[in-house]
């Protein structure tokens, strides 16, 4: 960052502790950045002239002259049109060779849009994937998480949701992705000549864990400056929040605090809250609509961290593979929107609601066919009818590699129907039959 190499340098600290220095020093602000022997700190503590910093990797081995230099402001972003199409770090610096972005400078981290200025959010979000557009509506101003164990292919459904989505701007957060990951990303991108509508915020897996810290607040000081001073629509990808809290976990334990469930520091709850309540629908048409990725250990959804999304977000999609068809999809059981019925039917075709829960019964009647299958006992036509049903359903229509509109998918839902069923089988109201069921 410019403007560094004037800032005025401290030699005489005078405390040490597992995460924290203190040190004599004027005209510094809360939550000022700086480095400590060349380490990352930030000011939590000011008490006179007695400045308290957090040195986010610890202070092993600082001595107590070492240099203290003050950036001279809060972490901040500078923000224009400048920033679209761009690569950066977790302090707003390039990271793609490009020239810094000239612009206004913005705080990262305030407080989120008053709610006395959001309204209900009606808008849909079409990502042509159907286990998310069919069964699990996205409306802009949702926060949502995808649950995913840690080998399903999250980041490439990630920049699926990137290049399909209808929004003005894209905004990606990496926290401690690979670098393979990042290449993937920006490839991805570029290939799409999508690369204008989409800004990047990346820390990868050889950079320190705190600085993922950061990345979070500066995508949503990207997005607030599209969705609020431009009234833009913005999609905001976090990957990977659980990676996130790990760097959460890393400086409460040096900062001697105890810690909560699982190891995570008690403030959990709000610090994800702190990022997720940025979603917004805005009066004057500006959203902010947030998906993000949360990695299971070993599928375990009661781990604090997802436990904790759960309560704050509206609903999750949960990733897995199907061992009939070795797809991945989005499975229709485990996850939930809760705000889709806001746009199913209204800002969709009139029989989007009886497909959806159609199309879920039948999945749901041979999964207890496959059960019945698997201990043995004989299976009915019916039952037989309906495993078909189910391989072709999650082939065609749950699949994360399908890229159809909402009206396809209805469409295919029929089809799968036809094929299977007797109208009598489905269980759909007659108005919607009569208009629907052709053979």
């Amino acid at each position: 960052m410019e403007g560094r190499a004037f800032q005025k340098i401290y030699t005489q600290l005078e405390s040490i502790t597992k995460a924290t220095i203190s040190l004599r020093a004027k005209g510094v602000a809360n939550d000022e950045l700086a480095t400590v022997a060349g380490r990352l700190a930030q000011v939590v503590k000011i008490k006179g002239d007695l400045i308290t910093l957090q040195v986010f990797s610890g202070t092993e081995g600082i001595a107590t002259n070492a240099e203290v230099s003050f950036f001279g402001d809060p972490p901040s972003l500078m923000v224009s049109e400048e920033l679209s199409g761009r690569f950066f770090n977790a302090y707003g610096e390039p990271i793609d060779n490009g020239p810094a972005v000239e612009g206004e400078k913005r705080y990262i981290g305030g407080p989120s849009v008053n709610p006395f200025r959001r309204k209900q959010p009606s808008e849909l979000i079409p990502t042509g994937i159907a286990g998310i557009d069919l069964n699990n509506t996205l409306v802009s101003g949702q926060k949502i998480p995808f649950f995913a164990d840690p080998d399903q292919p999250y980041n490439q459904v990630m920049a699926m949701v990137a290049l399909r989505a209808d929004v003005d701007k894209i905004i990606l957060g990496g926290m401690g992705i690979s670098n393979d990951d990042y290449l993937f990303f920006k490839q991805s991108f570029e290939n799409a000549g999508a690369l204008s509508k989409i800004i990047s915020f990346v820390n990868t897996t050889e950079q320190p864990p705190v600085e993922r810290l950061l990345i979070p607040d500066m995508a949503l000081a990207a997005a607030e400056y599209f969705a609020v001073d431009k009234n833009e629509k913005v999609l905001v990808l976090l990957t990977d929040m659980t990676l996130y809290a790990d760097a959460l976990s890393i400086v409460s334990n040096r900062m001697d605090q105890i810690p909560s469930k699982d190891s995570m520091p008690g403030s959990l709850y709000s610090d994800l809250a702190k990022i997720y309540e940025k979603a917004v629908q805005l009066p004057d048409g500006g959203s902010i609509t947030i998906i993000a990725v949360t990695t299971l250990s070993g599928g375990d959804i009661t781990h604090a961290i997802p436990d904790n999304t759960g309560y704050i977000t509206e609903g999750q999609l949960f990733l897995r593979t199907d061992s009939d068809t070795g797809k991945v999809i989005v499975d229709p059981f485990r996850s939930l929107s809760r705000l889709k019925q806001l746009v199913i039917g209204k800002k969709t075709r009139d029989d989007h609601n009886y497909v959806m829960n159609a199309a879920v019964r039948l999945y749901a009647d041979a999964a207890n066919a496959k059960t019945k299958l698997e201990n043995g006992f004989d299976l009915s036509d019916y039952d037989n009818r309906c495993l078909d049903f189910a391989k072709e359903y999650s082939t065609k229509l749950l699949a994360i590699d399908v890229n159809i509109n909402t009206t396809e998918m209805l469409d295919t839902a029929w089809e799968l129907f036809r094929k299977y069923y007797s109208p009598a089988e489905l269980g759909i109201k007659e108005s919607i039959m009569n208009k629907y069921w052709k053979n």
